[in-house]
């Protein structure tokens, strides 16, 4: 089995040595071996482990983060590198979304104008957005999406540009999470976000009704209507339901 020191480990992987050296001391990537002269050596499965810690790093997890995921018995590198893949597909979306609007972002800067209307519902066909908007109604009721919307117009460009990132910045991370319990510390840190984010988008984020019903409500839609979990024209119903388990439970214990 072929073995990298660890200065050829840190050019292959592109990380420092002193990077490798934080790690094998924190106890997140240990050596395979060490020589009689105390040289880090490192193995396949090394090198697997430090590709998931890369994977979880790009998605913004900290260290203690990504060693209780690594370390959790039930952890599954082949389904785990099958979500990192749709959470990088996710992002890619966003960035090309991002740099799809940035021109027209600046100009809104400068201006200072609020969002239209139209812009709301950016990147959906007019039927398709119409359509949204017209179940909305009849689900929740006129005025209540006429508050919503005013306050996303409110926000500007900007505002609300910054509001969908952090949506997709949340859904990249809870899919990589797919693997854990969606009650665990870890899935309810994102879904805590999440939670905030949808205020956020009602335009309640001041309201002291915390809206634990329609929170929940909320995650019983993603598994009853899959467009709200679609990922790359690509359905994701095991992604639904680890959803609505975990919104669930943070409605039940943290909203309550």
């Amino acid at each position: 089995m072929k073995q990298y020191s660890v200065k050829q480990l840190a050019k292959l992987a592109g990380v420092s040595v002193r990077t490798l050296h934080l790690y094998d001391q924190n106890g997140l990537l240990k050596p395979a071996i060490r020589t009689e002269a105390r040289y880090r050596m490192y193995g396949e499965a090394e090198l697997l482990r430090l590709q998931q810690i890369l994977f979880y790093k790009e998605l913004d997890f900290s260290l203690q983060a990504i060693q209780d995921i690594l370390n959790d018995p039930h952890f599954d590198i082949i389904q785990a590198l099958e979500s990192h893949k749709l959470a990088l597909h996710s992002r890619q979306e966003r960035i090309q979304t991002l740099m799809a609007t940035i021109d027209t972002t600046i100009h809104r800067l400068k201006t200072k104008q609020m969002l239209s209307h139209e812009e709301l519902y950016e990147g959906l066909p007019k039927e398709t957005a119409t359509t949204y908007r017209n179940e909305a109604i009849t689900k929740y009721g006129a005025e209540t999406v006429e508050i919503s919307e005013k306050h996303l117009r409110n926000l500007g460009k900007e505002g609300f540009q910054q509001l969908k990132a952090e949506m997709e910045d949340i859904a990249s991370k809870l899919i990589a999470l797919m693997q854990e319990d969606p009650k665990s510390a870890i899935v309810q840190q994102q879904i805590a976000r999440h939670y905030h984010n949808i205020r956020g988008f009602w335009g309640t984020a001041q309201s002291p009704d915390l809206q634990a019903e329609a929170y929940a409500g909320l995650g019983d839609l993603y598994v009853a209507d899959e467009r709200f979990t679609t990922v790359d024209g690509k359905t994701n119903p095991d992604y639904a339901q680890f959803l609505q388990q975990a919104m669930r439970h943070f409605a039940e214990t943290q909203l309550k």
